[in-house]
């Protein structure tokens, strides 16, 4: 069993006793005991001595160096006061002195800071020494008084005792109980330290009670500067509808669930989703009416982008369902009329008219076959083969065969940015046909002289912003470019199929690039700016995340 547990607090008034017995028999000895003998005074002082001296050396053990109060110090305290209260009682008269309540007083400090038997032990010492005394200094040792004081110190140690293990197993009870409480505020701070949630606390009159360090973070003011402080003008300077919230919240009691709003930075404009609570009652110390609002909120606009992704391969799925079926049934028919109208066009008596005619036909026909045959590619775009492949060579052929293609300039460079080997689990040449139309795509865009840039990097995905995650680690394949860029109502139909902003072209390239990267469980994000645009790859390391067999 352990001690009580407010021992300090306890030996602080075991030191003030102590000092001031000492003293007050000292100072009597000096000025009020006028038949003193000179033995005695010298007792005196040397308990006033030895009771300063170890109180001194007591306090600076517990209170300047805050060691621990193990049960040798406490019984070292215990054992120090009984010889003291002894040589009190001594020098006024042994048994017959008016001190010998003093040992009451020890017994029951003992009973409170020590465990149940130090304390029966001290006890049975100060009754040892009480007795001894008495029995040298009395002629008669076994008077009435001796014996009454005796029991009475028994009587003491047993309720003191018996009290003092109560009081400890409350202690030991609160002490359990603030510890959990302890632990659970310690948790309770750690998650909303680390939380990637957004978490504000206002009261009634919209004053800043709390903020955590993702708040600070979405909304980039220092929040933690203006606790105690309105703060609903400042938020609604970057998040107008986080504000209404809270004033909504604040004012008519009216809660929000899930909606979503927009904060703007100094360097940045993102989507948020919101929630707020509320708390009815008051804190300890806070006026009746102070009810608390509380808002949490996170950055969206990761899980935006997947919902995109997955309503593009959605479509993309019904759209290359179609085209299988579609290309099926009319590139068998084409090819018969191709062949048909090539036979008319060589007859001999067919007129130049009906030769040009057939040549026309024949030429469309030809075009309307290679369309068919993208049809085909875009809707075929699935793993079939898994295997261990050096993306960063793949990536490279594929560059150099972009680099050969007609469409390119010959002051435009392609610059590769790739390490020498970078091994990942795919379809070779299904990923070959993405990073050969990405390039080529970037090719198109670039002005004459443009640099189109083809990056490929490991990357740490995250589990917990909402964005893509890989068990087993990703790569990033990037593919940018010098164009203009692509406007927004544009940007939202560049991975549709048949969608297209060049001459002549079929639409299907970035479609088939989706396809085939969807096909490896992986995502195509698309970022444009004045400056160019860009095109990320993210593709998982292994095949075990795609569910395709090797």
């Amino acid at each position: 069993m352990r001690p009580f547990t407010d021992r300090q607090q306890l030996l602080r008034w075991l030191y003030s006793g102590r000092m001031a017995a000492s003293t007050g028999i000292y100072m009597a000895a000096l000025f009020v005991w006028s038949d003193v003998e000179q033995s005695q005074t010298l007792v005196a002082s040397l308990i006033m001595t030895s009771a300063t001296l170890f109180t001194v050396l007591s306090a600076l053990y517990s209170e300047v160096y805050r060691r621990p109060l193990h049960p040798t110090f406490l019984s070292a305290q215990s054992l120090f006061d009984l010889l003291l209260v002894t040589a009190i009682v001594h020098i006024t008269g042994a048994g017959e002195s008016q001190f010998t309540a003093l040992y009451i007083l020890v017994i029951a400090s003992a009973s409170l800071l020590l465990t149940t038997r130090l304390s029966l032990l001290v006890a049975a010492l100060g009754c040892v020494l009480y007795f001894g005394d008495a029995l040298i200094s009395a002629d008669d040792a076994a008077t009435a008084t001796l014996w009454m004081q005796l029991s009475v110190f028994g009587v003491v140690a047993l309720t003191s005792g018996y009290i003092g293990a109560k009081l400890r197993e409350a202690g030991l009870g609160s002490e359990q109980l603030a510890a959990e409480l302890a632990k659970a505020r310690l948790q309770a701070s750690d998650i909303l330290k680390h939380i990637r949630s957004g978490i504000i606390t206002i009261d009634a009159r919209g004053i800043l009670r709390f903020a955590n360090p993702t708040a600070e973070s979405l909304l980039d003011m220092p929040l933690d500067a203006h606790i105690g402080e309105p703060i609903v003008a400042r938020i609604e300077a970057v998040a107008p509808g986080l504000a209404k919230a809270l004033q909504r919240a604040m004012v008519g009691g009216q809660r929000t669930v899930r909606t979503e709003d927009r904060v703007t930075t100094a360097t940045r404009t993102f989507p948020i989703g919101l929630t707020t609570t509320q708390r009815d009652e008051a804190r300890p110390g806070d006026p009746p009416d102070q009810a608390t609002t509380t808002a949490i909120f996170q950055d969206i606009s990761d899980q935006k982008r997947l919902d995109v992704l997955h309503k593009r391969a959605e479509r993309l799925e019904a759209v290359a369902e179609l085209s299988a079926s579609l290309a099926h049934e009319i590139k068998n028919p084409l090819a018969s009329i191709r062949s048909a109208v090539e036979q008319l066009g060589r007859s001999p008596t067919a007129t130049p008219d009906e030769v040009v005619l057939s040549t026309l036909i024949v030429r469309e026909s030809d075009r309307l076959s290679r369309l068919l045959s993208e049809f085909l590619d875009f809707a075929r775009a699935r793993v079939s083969r898994i295997t261990k492949v050096n993306l960063a060579a793949v990536a490279r052929g594929a560059a150099e065969l972009a680099t050969a293609h007609p469409d390119r300039s010959p002051g435009m460079t392609v610059d590769v940015h790739l390490p020498e080997e970078f091994i990942i689990e795919a379809d070779e040449d299904l990923l070959h046909r993405a990073i050969f139309n990405l390039v080529l795509n970037a090719i198109q865009a670039s002005p004459d002289t443009g640099v189109i840039s083809v990056e490929l990097e490991n990357v740490n995905t995250d589990h917990t912003t909402g964005g893509p995650s890989f068990d087993l680690g990703a790569v990033a394949l990037r593919v940018s470019d010098q164009g203009d860029g692509v406007s927004d109502d544009i940007r939202d139909r560049l991975f549709d199929p048949f969608f297209t902003t060049k001459p002549g072209g079929s639409g299907l390239g970035l479609s088939v690039v989706h396809r085939a990267i969807e096909a490896h469980g992986g995502f195509v994000f698309f970022d444009s700016d004045t400056r160019g645009s860009r095109v990320t790859v993210l593709l998982p390391v292994s095949h075990s995340e795609i569910g395709v067999p090797a």
